[in-house]
């Protein structure tokens, strides 16, 4: 198969799932099963056609951004915005070396983007990881849509801790990083930023399937579930945060959000 008509195959599937030119989107991604199908079919498949074609499906208008996630800075207290690389998997790291042209500066939670809306992540330095300066509150607020490609929730959907964020969830609270932030200068300086954690002392464990279930039943998400179909499934961020934000207010967010370890 040429790998035109590949790129082409990938993006129909896409655009059935929910995704449509002109979107700005956030892509959490496993490939491992699209690559095995690949496999199976003796037809070539790299990770660069995977990326091309979530790339064609939104066009010229279109712009993606993936999580660039690296926890050592909690242990390490060092981050290089150019070197430190994404723990999110192979299409990830493909992303970040090849496609980004920013990268957000959060050491924890950051992000790489592509695209024509490029340039609203271009200056990102939130301190909070989830709060509205963060790439999330940005992206929502372009009415942006996450896709998810065969992942949980509970895998996947970081946008939640946003929304309690914003929610100031009461089985959270923020905890301070401190360490060496190098840019993409080479040159070190030491910084602050902040994380809004589980309050681990009271056996707090994030527990999000729950809610994507709701989400589901209540038609928010559109296309398929992980490992079915296409195994892409999309969200509008706005709509989302409105009804996990119900739930919070409601006090209800226990055994669909959170959960308390017995």
């Amino acid at each position: 198969m040429h790998k035109n008509n590949i790129i082409d195959d990938l993006s129909e599937r896409w655009d059935r799932s929910g995704l449509s030119k002109g979107d700005t989107f956030l892509l959490h991604a496993n490939i491992r099963r699209l690559l095995l199908e690949f496999k199976n079919k003796k037809i070539e498949i790299d990770i660069d056609l995977i990326v091309d074609s979530f790339v064609n499906v939104v066009g010229d208008n279109g712009t993606i951004l993936i999580p660039f996630f690296n926890f050592d800075f909690t242990k390490t207290n060092y981050f290089s915005i150019e070197n430190t690389v994404s723990k999110m998997g192979i299409l990830s790291e493909r992303f970040r070396t090849k496609y980004s042209k920013y990268r957000t500066c959060h050491p924890v939670y950051s992000f790489g983007v592509y695209g024509k809306k490029k340039n609203y992540f271009s200056n990102i330095d939130n301190y909070s990881a989830y709060g509205e300066s963060s790439p999330f509150g940005i992206l929502k607020n372009l009415n942006g849509k996450i896709a998810i490609l065969d992942l949980e929730d509970q895998n996947s959907m970081t946008f939640y801790h946003h929304i309690e964020e914003i929610n100031n969830a009461h089985w959270r609270y923020f905890k301070k990083f401190k360490g060496v932030f190098e840019n993409k200068n080479g040159i070190k300086k030491n910084k602050e930023y902040s994380i809004f954690v589980r309050k681990i002392e009271l056996k707090v464990q994030t527990n999000v399937n729950p809610a994507g279930e709701l989400l589901w039943k209540n038609g928010l998400y559109e296309g398929s579930k992980p490992f079915t179909g296409t195994g892409l499934r999309v969200i509008e961020m706005k709509p989302m945060c409105a009804f996990i934000s119900e739930i919070i207010k409601k006090n209800e967010a226990n055994g669909i959000l959170y959960k308390i370890e017995s």
